[in-house]
């Protein structure tokens, strides 16, 4: 095989890997959604319990880059703390050991196995958790897959001349191994498929016991190097903690063991006869030792990273609450003003919702649609932000009148952030289709959901000011919309039963998209309706229980 060829499926196999490990964590992060905090305060709780769970976590993703990745995820966006998430790390350190004791046996014969399950639940049960799951399973497959293959790749190499003398070359300099096993460790973002190697190389005596061990330390540090260097360029300085701590500690063990090395070889060589096995003994020493030096001291080392990287608040982050002052909870009549102007914010971003998905429902936007979903964010992290904030107040020293007005700041934001979501999850969905598919509206058609989302847009704005002015006149006003939209959903039903009554089989399904898309707005201008105006008629005395007339609501004689 030619040195071109080498290098491609070398580079093609290690793309394999990387994109195994994007499946994996894209898809856990799909399949657990808003539970994925609870989920991680349960298994992160204490660095104990974080240890144990960075170890199980790479013995199930087959190796502590992607365990590193995804935990620095976690931890950035504040799903778990920084002393359970560095523990982890020290786990993911200690797991990718007994992947090494795994792969000596021929595990890649079960990669097609995990591949097949996986596309069977990814077909099966799209949609579903089950789905995403599938997708995890699929990506499981193709890691181990990958790392079957670097290493088969990489085997017949140890005969290489070539090799053989940059090896020798560098056999006498440990740190010249720790800086060669730590390069390539990098390029492939494997050090289990380096570890492998080494042990491969150990074994045929192509490197003395000592230059192995250096070389099983440069694998340790160059499986930190990716995460750190990410996170390096990223702009967040929280972002950036985990990933350097876990290289800190990475490289104060590697210069800790390779100023005993020798010591440590004769001890190794002693206690086990075959190199290969030592220099996989070796690894599992290591990295049990860095974790019993370093987990008691995780306390004072976080502290330390986060005075090197303070929180920054981003001002153009729209996700951001603005007017939370923590400072407020002491005076409950401006903290409940401030949670009231925060509120406000939510209906501003519906109200952007809306306009994207008119751009996208009727002009086809790909661009207004991607925007438009990325809002529902906003929505979901100042509603979480209001709900935390306001229920933090002592109700002991909320006046009735205050605590009617926390009811209804709450009322206020939940109807807009689940408005929201009709938007995400049910408009912007039915855009999609419409394109997917090729339909197109009728010009009347047309017409009148241009009309109704211009309406439920200035239900949106009137809403806002409802919350702020409490005018049952306004209330009224807002409230008599719903039968508006009832009228809209009546009409298109019977057009839809005319065009089906017709034969107009070409006409069907776009009336239909047409007639989902009429009962969607309905049900986002009763989360607006709900929002506002029932809280101000409830409170007037104005909102009755029942729609239905008192003769026939009443009970029989």
């Amino acid at each position: 095989m030619t040195f071109s060829v080498t290098l491609i499926d070398l580079v093609g196999y290690a793309a394999l890997l990387l994109w195994g490990t994007h499946m994996v964590r894209s898809a856990v992060e799909r399949a657990l959604g808003p539970r994925l905090k609870a989920v991680l305060a349960r298994a992160l709780r204490n660095r104990w319990q974080g240890f144990a769970a960075g170890l199980a976590i790479t013995a199930l993703l087959q190796s502590s880059t992607a365990t590193a990745f995804m935990v620095s995820g976690f931890a950035a966006a504040g799903l778990v703390g920084l002393v359970p998430a560095l523990a982890a790390m020290l786990g993911a350190n200690v797991g990718t050991t007994l992947i090494v004791q795994v792969l000596s046996f021929d595990v890649a014969a079960a990669a097609p196995a995990l591949i097949l399950a996986g596309f069977i639940m990814f077909r099966s049960a799209r949609g579903s958790v089950a789905h995403d799951l599938g997708r995890a399973v699929i990506g499981l497959g193709l890691i181990l897959l990958a790392l079957h293959q670097l290493v088969d790749l990489m085997r017949p190499l140890e005969d290489a001349p070539s090799l053989r003398l940059l090896l020798g070359a560098v056999a006498t300099v440990p740190v010249l191994d720790v800086i060669l096993a730590a390069a390539l460790t990098w390029a492939v973002h494997s050090s289990v498929a380096v570890v492998l190697i080494v042990m491969s190389l150990a074994s045929q005596g192509v490197v003395p016991p000592n230059a192995a061990f250096a070389l099983i330390l440069g694998a340790n540090l160059g499986s930190a190097l990716a995460p750190a260097l990410e996170a390096t360029g990223g702009s967040e300085p929280a972002a950036r903690r985990l990933p350097v701590g876990n290289l800190i500690n990475r490289v104060l063990g590697v210069a800790l063991a390779l100023a005993f090395i020798e010591p440590i070889g004769r001890f190794m060589v002693t206690l086990q006869g075959d190199p290969g096995r030592a220099a996989a003994d070796f690894h599992t020493l290591f990295n049990l030792v860095t974790a019993a030096l370093f987990l008691p001291a995780l306390g004072p080392f976080s502290k330390l990273l986060r005075r090197l990287y303070p929180d920054r608040a981003d001002a153009a982050d729209p996700t951001r609450p603005l007017y939370l002052s923590p400072g407020a909870h002491d005076t409950p009549i401006v903290a409940v003003g401030a949670a009231a102007r925060e509120a406000l914010r939510l209906a501003d971003t519906v109200d952007h919702m809306l306009a994207g998905a008119r751009d996208a429902l009727l002009h086809g936007d790909r661009r207004r649609m991607a925007e438009t979903q990325q809002m529902d964010d906003i929505l979901d992290r100042l509603n979480s932000e209001i709900k935390t904030y306001l229920t933090a107040l002592d109700p002991a020293d909320l006046t009735t009148a205050d605590r009617a007005r926390v009811d209804e700041i709450l009322t206020f934001a939940t109807n807009m952030e689940q408005a929201g979501d009709v938007v995400n999850r049910n408009l912007l969905l039915h855009a999609s289709k419409r394109l997917n598919r090729g339909l197109s509206f009728s010009p009347e058609g047309r017409t009148e959901l241009q009309a109704l989302l211009d309406r439920l847009g200035d239900n949106v704005r009137l809403a806002a000011s409802l919350f702020m002015t409490a005018d049952p006149r306004a209330a009224r006003l807002l409230a008599g919309e719903k039968a508006a939209f009832r009228a809209s959903e009546s009409l298109a039903t019977r057009t839809h039963f005319d065009h089906l009554r017709s034969g107009l089989v070409h006409l069907a399904e776009a009336s239909t998209l047409h007639l989902d898309l009429i009962r969607d707005l309905k049900l986002i201008n009763a989360h607006i309706v709900a929002a506002a105006a029932y809280p101000v008629l409830e409170r007037s005395g104005e909102l009755l229980v029942s729609r239905l007339s008192e003769d026939a609501a009443a009970p029989p004689a």
